[in-house]
């Protein structure tokens, strides 16, 4: 695959390529310049992907996503639709039932009244209902237990399901995995099953597959001392543990250009084998609290052409953190 450059707005950036980290390995691709008039490509789809936004009453976090939600809505190529990344509420892993629903409600308020875009959702780890069960106090019995709330309460036709936009097909997966210590990054059988039939299905399609937790990532690398002990040891909430299953299922489907992720807070890009992986930062930076590591409040800007090439930018929206924004 051939791929142009893509624009990256902040000055710090962690890279997966072979000149950075030496993870672009195996079917390298060329880089290429500008299109040239004769072959000039056709834009499929602009959307923005506001991922790991976090809204809660607190923090000033309603107004932070209302001002990254203007920024977008102001952009003089504005966005055709909108991608949340999943952890679009604080957290109702361990919430009860009262807070999880203020969450909720707040996160659906402040898009209703702020933006007529029209909106895609994935699911993260904190928008599941109460697999802490002690710090939740619930049952597991609750009829919304889990993920059904989170698909209830954002309309999704499931936890995990695909579109179209003309000559792509958009691919949202459900990464949050249980597991003894509450959850852990994978896909379960089911999913994986109807992952394999869509790109046996869609191999006429370019293919860009969005996760909340990183399929591949370098960033997990650099959040935290996760050398400390003297060997990489990585938390396997960081980065999904069967990476290699997918990368192995998409060696067998080529048209698979781009995988994009949240949840760490961070941007990187890496390469491996033709598909590009992106980890996109996040909408409250450090939870609101100001960035994380060198990585500002933001969101990522994707731009979809029909010959299978993609432009990325990171675009930070100005948001600085504000004082006494702690009560309800």
């Amino acid at each position: 695959m051939s791929y142009n450059n893509r624009m990256i707005t902040r000055r710090h950036f962690v890279s997966g390529s072979a000149a950075a980290l030496a993870l672009a390995v195996g079917r390298a691709s060329a880089m290429t310049g500008p299109v040239s008039r004769k072959l000039r490509k056709n834009r499929t789809v602009r959307f923005a992907h506001m991922t790991d936004i976090h809204v809660e009453p607190k923090r000033c976090a309603s107004e932070g996503l209302t001002a990254a939600l203007k920024h977008v809505h102001t952009l003089k190529d504005r966005p055709d639709m909108i991608i949340t990344g999943g952890d679009n509420i604080m957290d109702c892993l361990g919430a009860d039932d009262n807070w999880t629903n203020i969450q909720f409600e707040l996160f659906k308020d402040t898009f209703a009244k702020h933006c007529i875009i029209p909106v895609k959702h994935c699911i993260g780890n904190h928008d599941v209902w109460g697999w802490d069960k002690e710090k939740s106090k619930t049952t597991g019995n609750e009829s919304l237990w889990g993920k059904r709330r989170v698909v209830r309460e954002l309309n999704l036709p499931n936890r995990y399901y695909g579109f179209d936009k003309d000559h792509w097909r958009i691919i949202i997966l459900d990464s949050t995995y249980p597991d003894e210590s509450v959850y852990t990054a994978r896909l379960d059988d089911e999913q994986f099953e109807w992952l394999e039939q869509q790109l046996d299905t869609y191999k006429k399609s370019h293919v860009c597959i969005i996760s909340h937790i990183p399929v591949l990532s370098v960033a997990t690398f650099l959040d935290g001392d996760n050398e400390k002990s003297g060997r990489w040891t990585l938390p396997d909430e960081w980065m999904h543990l069967d990476a290699r299953k997918i990368k192995n299922l998409f060696l067998k489907h080529p048209n698979v250009r781009l995988c994009i992720s949240g949840h760490m807070h961070m941007v990187d890009r890496l390469i491996y084998n033709d598909v590009t992986y992106i980890c996109d930062g996040a909408v409250s930076g450090a939870w609101w609290k100001g960035n994380h590591y060198e990585f500002d409040e933001g969101y990522g800007l994707f731009d979809l052409y029909d010959d299978g090439t993609f432009d990325h930018q990171y675009v930070a929206y100005g948001w600085q953190p504000k004082d006494n924004c702690d009560e309800l």
